[in-house]
């Protein structure tokens, strides 16, 4: 059975870090591009940051690129996002997903809220 659970999520200070994991099961993960996405109230679902199968490759969105890293441990089977100097528009539900070819799989989500 394939799973995709995050966590890490919380309540967040502005200017405070975070980091989510995405622990994955059921399927080769080290196989898989992993890629997290968020979706703001009222918004759409946009993509945060990927990383390559082997880890070598990534990419980030203007907006979090210098304060986001992503990072994957394939003996673990488990993705992460580091989250620094954290804003209040950084407030979403964060979601992991894997992807090879066709086949595609999502997490449930994890709740971040930056707030003062």
């Amino acid at each position: 059975q394939v799973q995709l659970v995050e966590s890490g999520g919380g309540l967040v200070q502005p200017g405070g870090p975070l980091r989510l994991s995405c622990a994955a099961s059921g399927f080769i993960f080290s196989t898989y591009t992993m890629t997290w996405y968020r979706q703001a109230p009222g918004k759409e679902r946009d993509v945060v940051a990927g990383i390559s199968s082997s880890g070598i490759s990534t990419n980030y969105v203007d907006s979090v690129k210098g304060r986001f890293t992503i990072s994957r441990d394939n003996a673990k089977r488990t993705a992460y996002l580091q989250m620094n100097s954290l804003k209040p528009e950084d407030t979403a539900v964060y979601f992991c997903n894997a992807r090879r070819g066709p086949q595609s799989y999502w997490g449930q989500g994890t709740q971040v809220t930056v707030s003062s």
